[in-house]
């Protein structure tokens, strides 16, 4: 079995209008919410073998506060242009390449996408993965390239205001 992780970013700052929206950086509340997050992920047991993430700056650093608490090294984040501007099949083709010797991966992203593609792949129907949101999907399968709409069972979603 194949364990995968969707991520939305944590809660980014508006205060500079003039910022391009791929340079926006989390505000207080997102660097709260994210290391918050990381740890509630991890008393789950979570070994991750893989990450990857939109190189956003709010994206890029809501990964890199998971990797610290979740043991993963932030150099080893796999960015890929696609899943900012990209939609359910560019999210697709991205899990159907990762390696098979990976058991589980962690996957940073945006919405509405990352909310679509996480009901696309557990046939069930979340209305929005807030900010900082995660959602743990087992795949069916013990192939990534087998990934497909339905391919997969969602176990939990866990958001910030769950607890607060």
């Amino acid at each position: 079995m194949k364990t995968l992780y969707l991520v939305r970013h944590a809660k980014s700052s508006w205060d500079n209008a003039n910022l391009a929206d791929f340079d926006r950086p989390l505000n207080r509340r997102g660097e709260k919410a994210a290391p918050f997050m990381a740890k509630l992920i991890a008393e789950k047991k979570a070994l991750i073998d893989l990450v990857i993430s939109s190189p956003a700056n709010r994206a890029l650093t809501t990964a890199e506060i998971f990797c610290d608490i979740l043991g993963y090294p932030a150099e080893n984040i796999d960015q890929r242009i696609e899943i900012y501007n990209g939609g359910i099949n560019h999210m697709l083709q991205i899990v159907r390449q990762i390696p098979g010797s990976c058991s589980s991966a962690m996957l940073f992203g945006h919405n509405p996408t990352l909310t679509s593609f996480a009901n696309f792949l557990s046939g069930e129907h979340i209305d929005n993965i807030v900010t900082c949101g995660a959602v743990r999907i087992d795949m069916n399968s013990n192939s990534w390239q087998e990934t497909m709409m339905g391919s997969g069972e969602l176990v939990w979603y866990e958001y910030p205001k769950k607890y607060h």
